[in-house]
């Protein structure tokens, strides 16, 4: 259920500015996006696992912030990244 250390590598690499790069907003964004789409996964088939539903919530409750915050200090990023992820319509 957790994402693997390849995957977030990958992430890392792909949103980062170099490999070591964990920090950044974007990868940030990336990685929360990842475990949000596994959790939501669980939950289809889990239906009753409450204890998850709030662990998703509260990750896309982070994501939200994290995106309001590139979005004011960042617009090109925050577009990039959004249409990156296919986070929107």
């Amino acid at each position: 259920m957790a994402v693997t250390k390849e995957t977030k590598a990958k992430l890392v690499k792909e949103f980062g500015k170099s490999e070591k790069d964990t920090g950044a907003t974007e990868v940030q964004i990336a990685i929360l996006t990842e475990e949000i789409k596994d959790l939501t996964e669980h939950l289809k088939v889990h239906t009753h696992d409450y204890h998850s539903k709030r662990g998703l919530m509260m990750k896309v409750g982070k994501r939200r912030s994290l995106l309001d915050y590139l979005k004011n200090n960042d617009v090109e990023s925050y577009r990039k990244l959004i249409e990156k992820l296919n986070i929107r319509k």
